[in-house]
């Protein structure tokens, strides 16, 4: 009896794709908040490399009969497997530490804000997909509602931003994350735990070489508690729990509609940085947090609206 409770509510949870967004967005923005805290003890690229690898091992044991089960397929598609494990897991959040190092939260912030409006042109030039109203009012909101937040509502915060190294850096992991979004749909038909192990294991293959030049180079992880406990933080949560739940929202909603409800990350943000930081909310958060959340309302009407027009690659023959 208590077998199939449980069984009944992982199905329930498995079936609700903003339900699981909504915890992968909380993870990923405690993801940049850990890479930003953790900069002084921890080098960027050894986090990403023990996170995949503490990641791995304790995804194995659940993963290995997937595995087993589902090799021949991943052979079959070693080519999409390579690239989807090289640009999500390998590329990604190596970009994403490293640019934390030397930019501030806010540029960070504001930067990945972009990702839906990225993602939606990428699927309508890489796979011809139709943009419909909700989708450009959704972009619209959403966009808007993150920089009321990231700007603090003051519009001459926008003039006074600088971009340096780590901007940039940051911005080629936006478009990375972009171009993995978009390819998920090139995933082969093979259970998620099984396609998470393989990726994970193609994404630390990519990271070791860069791993080995940054300790070479005397870049050490410091022996402290901080360092310890984000590993731990960023194996578990943002790595296994929140790209199990992304790729199942891709799954369920597409990139499009997965990528824009996730610029619920800048309402998150500000949400931990009043429970971390103390900060104080402010009448601009309700704002941005409003409009967010109407960008979401639009993004799920998407497949009941008309067409504006499909865009494709080149001209029709």
């Amino acid at each position: 009896m208590m077998r199939s409770l449980q069984a009944q509510l992982i199905s329930w949870v498995w079936s609700r794709p903003y339900l699981l967004l909504t915890f992968t967005a909380l993870f990923w923005a405690g993801n940049s908040i850990v890479g930003r805290a953790a900069r002084d003890v921890m080098p960027p690229v050894a986090l990403a490399f023990w996170r995949w690898v503490l990641a791995l091992l304790v995804l194995l044991p659940f993963a290995l009969p997937y595995l087993r089960r589902d090799w021949s397929i991943l052979r079959a598609n070693w080519k999409w497997m390579l690239v989807l494990g090289a640009l999500g897991i390998g590329t990604f959040n190596t970009l994403l530490y490293t640019g934390l190092q030397t930019t501030t939260a806010v540029n960070g912030l504001l930067l990945q804000s972009m990702q839906p409006a990225l993602i939606l042109m990428l699927g309508a030039l890489v796979f011809g997909e139709q943009v419909r109203i909700p989708q450009i009012i959704g972009i619209c909101l959403s966009i808007t509602g993150a920089l009321i937040i990231v700007l603090r509502a003051d519009l001459s915060a926008l003039l006074g931003l600088k971009f340096n190294t780590g901007d940039l850096v940051i911005c080629a992991a936006v478009v990375v994350w972009s171009f993995y979004s978009v390819l998920l749909r090139k995933r082969p038909a093979v259970h998620p735990l099984s396609f998470l192990a393989a990726t994970f294991m193609i994404g630390i293959a990519a990271i070791a070489p860069f791993y080995l030049a940054e300790i070479a180079s005397g870049r050490l992880i410091q022996s402290r508690p901080e360092s310890w406990l984000a590993i731990g933080y960023v194996c578990l949560f943002p790595s296994l729990i929140a790209y199990l739940f992304f790729n199942r929202g891709v799954e369920l909603l597409g990139s499009a509609a997965t990528g824009l409800y996730l610029n619920i990350m800048p309402v998150i943000g500000a949400l931990l940085a009043v429970a971390i930081l103390s900060e104080p909310i402010r009448w601009f958060h309700f704002l941005g947090m409003g409009l967010i959340g109407a960008s979401i309302v639009s993004a799920a009407r998407i497949g009941r609206q008309p067409i504006v027009r499909p865009i494709h690659v080149a001209p029709r023959p």
